[in-house]
């Protein structure tokens, strides 16, 4: 697939990884919409899943209600299925997985997570494996929305702890509590190099 690095695109295209859970507390999809709303006024385009359903269908519908451009990435069998938003203003249909979490990443300038179950955790994941490698240099924010994310924060210290990470991969993320936080911190992470492979591999 080549290098992330020569793909991520310039200006504000915000990738967003979350649920299409329905049996979650409503609060998760409330945070969702108002991201949607938040980065629509703020000009960005919102890149994710695709989806319908859940926080997905909600930060879509946040933000085409502010005006925003939303474009989905869905996979074929999902697209079958009719989980996809029908009202979006790009729906690019791929053959798999593994093809839609390179294209919505290819196409963002920052990541933004929200809870979510093992897709969502698989792709923060991997977005911060690419970064750490110095694949993805753009911002990766976590919205920690009570406290949901603690559990995988403990459990990225303790990596760190135990040097299977650098001290300074800690700076590969940023974590906020509301999705007003989101901007500000998408603005204001540190900037991250290519050069910072070299310490990809905790010494």
């Amino acid at each position: 697939m080549g290098e992330l690095l020569a793909l991520t695109t310039p200006g504000r295209s915000v990738c967003v990884y979350c649920a299409s859970s329905q049996a979650c507390d409503a609060l998760y999809h409330d945070v969702a919409q108002r991201l949607g709303r938040l980065l629509a006024a703020a000009g960005c385009t919102v890149v994710y899943g695709g989806g319908r359903s859940g926080s997905m269908g909600a930060l879509a519908e946040g933000a085409l209600s502010a005006g925003g451009r939303v474009v989905g990435i869905i996979p074929r069998f999902m697209r079958d299925l009719e989980w996809g938003h029908d009202d979006l203003s790009e729906l690019h249909v791929v053959e798999d997985m593994r093809t839609r979490k390179h294209e919505m990443l290819s196409r963002a300038s920052a990541v933004v997570a929200l809870a979510g179950g093992t897709g969502t955790l698989e792709e923060l994941l991997e977005a911060m494996t690419l970064k750490r490698l110095g694949l993805f240099l753009g911002s990766i924010v976590l919205v920690n929305t009570q406290g949901y994310y603690d559990p995988l924060l403990a459990q990225l210290t303790s990596a760190i702890d135990g040097r299977f990470m650098d001290n300074r991969h800690g700076g590969l993320w940023s974590v906020v509590t509301e999705p007003e936080a989101v901007l500000h911190a998408i603005e204001t992470a540190p900037k991250w190099s290519p050069a910072n492979r070299d310490f990809a591999v905790a010494r």
